[in-house]
């Protein structure tokens, strides 16, 4: 039996868009002892999806707590991993290629320039990200590359007393990138549209986005705000039971369009779509730049084509 190890560190979106990834590398290592190296945020959800045998949270040290780091390195050193798959691709992986290969032979699948299974990042290349990294697991012997599935992943959508007929909403997104949000207002309309075709707008998100859900429902005083009440599992049993959802580039909508759900995703022009566009079964992009000059009726008819 080998030891493998897969890097991922997230966002939300990261880790959803490789829940194929995860699939595959676990099918192809099959009698094999995977480890995921993640952050504490994602610990839980791929514990449950069942794809590791362990789970190892990176507590992301800084660089002025270099003790910390090289402790973390030390620990992960010692667990003699035979293979590595570098999903996340940035300096700090980078830093533990050369920690964990140091005076032993280590099978490295990753875009560092000497690893045994490199692949090149280049400039210019405006793939999907999924799709670069399934060139990566090819470059690495793995032939047999397996879609999402997601049926693992339960919550409790009805717990939420929602009405039958119900469209989810996604208003916020990474606090530090406000242009990648629409307006509040155009989400606003739309839900009012939702309520006049009977349906119940219901608002997901988090405390940091609390002006923008606040901003909805003061224009929709029928909105039903869910925020800070769903954990991953409720966010992919309500995308299942809705009748489509919106949202901007962010990562709930990733896993909303991954578990089949129609959904509208909105894109800046600081974003690109062919790159990092959530992908499920109907998936449509509406991109403005700015997303301040998105106007009400061209949601509208988006979301109407979405449902065709």
């Amino acid at each position: 039996m080998r030891r493998v190890l897969v890097i991922r560190y997230g966002g939300f979106g990261d880790i959803a868009m490789s829940m194929g990834l995860f699939r595959t590398i676990r099918a192809h290592h099959d009698i094999d002892h995977v480890t995921a190296l993640t952050t504490p945020p994602f610990a839980v959800l791929l514990a449950q999806s069942g794809y590791f045998d362990e789970i190892v949270a990176d507590p992301r040290s800084k660089l002025w707590q270099m003790p910390e780091w090289l402790r973390f390195a030390h620990a992960l050193r010692e667990r003699r991993f035979d293979r590595v798959y570098d999903l996340q691709r940035n300096r700090r992986t980078a830093l533990l290629y050369r920690a964990l290969s140091a005076a032993r032979a280590l099978e490295w699948s990753g875009v560092v320039p000497g690893c045994s299974h490199f692949v090149a990042d280049r400039a210019g290349d405006h793939r999907h990200a999924v799709d670069k990294l399934v060139e990566q697991l090819e470059q690495a012997g793995i032939e047999r590359i397996l879609p999402p599935e997601l049926g693992w992943l339960r919550g409790e959508a009805g717990s939420f007393g929602l009405p039958h007929r119900y469209a989810l909403m996604v208003p916020g997104g990474a606090p530090h990138r406000p242009e990648k949000r629409a307006p509040a207002e155009r989400f606003a309309a739309l839900a009012r549209y939702w309520v006049q075709a009977g349906i119940a707008p219901a608002i997901l998100g988090t405390a940091s986005e609390r002006a923008q859900i606040d901003a909805i429902r003061a224009g929709c005083e029928d909105a039903i705000d869910l925020s800070d009440r769903t954990g991953f599992g409720d966010i992919a049993e309500l995308a299942r039971g809705a009748v489509g959802a919106i949202g901007n580039d962010t990562g709930a909508m990733h896993l909303i369009a991954g578990v089949g759900c129609p959904s509208l995703v909105l894109f800046s022009g600081v974003s690109e779509p062919d790159e990092v566009c959530p992908r499920g079964a109907r998936v449509r992009v509406l991109r403005r730049e700015p997303l301040a000059s998105l106007e009400t009726g061209e949601v509208i008819a988006a979301w109407e084509g979405l449902l065709r």
